[in-house]
């Protein structure tokens, strides 16, 4: 960032007063900009015991399969932006359920929460950013084709929790720079 958003001025990185971190601000009219996190939201679609993935049409990790998931817009609630998304990616309605992930992405500073979601019905496709959608037996989701490691990780405790016949609430942190697959998560109250 090199300029203000509010006025136009130069702006340089500094501590702010009553601040403990660098931030961007403004040499004129002194306003502060923050970065913080962007939030990602998704779901797992379930259907009869299935689940619904989406092949990436779109960078990054395009050919790699995934939840229906994206960015929260501006004036959007969490459960919007997971039925807009399941909407955007695979053409298809859900009911949003119960928030069932939320992962801190240290290294992309993002924010993960994905919800389970009920299909409400079997109209779905390949879209603008899916070139291909699917209804995946838990014994035949492509583990070695998955887009990301949230995906990924919220699958496995997915298939662990349906098999056990209760969902925990799972949160947890994927810090920068480290293995794969070792991810520090614990879990939040549960449900059916």
């Amino acid at each position: 960032m090199n300029f203000c958003s509010n006025c136009g001025a130069a702006i340089q990185r500094c501590i702010p007063k009553d601040d403990d971190r660098p931030r961007f601000v403004c040499d004129v009219c002194h306003t502060v900009h923050y970065q913080n996190p962007k939030t990602v939201v998704g779901c797992i679609p379930e259907c009869g015991g299935r689940i619904l993935l989406c092949r990436r049409a779109i960078e990054p990790r395009a050919g790699y399969w995934t939840l229906p998931a994206g960015y929260l817009e501006n004036g959007e609630s969490v459960t919007e932006a997971a039925r807009r998304e399941v909407l955007e990616e695979t053409r298809s309605r859900v009911e949003v359920r119960d928030l069932y992930t939320v992962f801190t992405l240290l290294h992309w500073n993002q924010i993960y929460m994905i919800f389970r979601a009920a299909l409400l019905d079997q109209d779905f496709g390949p879209t603008r950013e899916s070139s291909e959608v699917g209804l995946f037996d838990l014994l035949d989701i492509p583990w070695g084709e998955l887009a990301f490691e949230t995906i990924s990780e919220t699958l496995r405790h997915y298939v662990s929790d349906r098999a056990e016949g209760f969902f925990f609430l799972r949160v947890g942190t994927i810090p920068a720079n480290r293995p794969p697959r070792r991810t520090a998560v614990h879990s939040i109250g549960g449900t059916i």
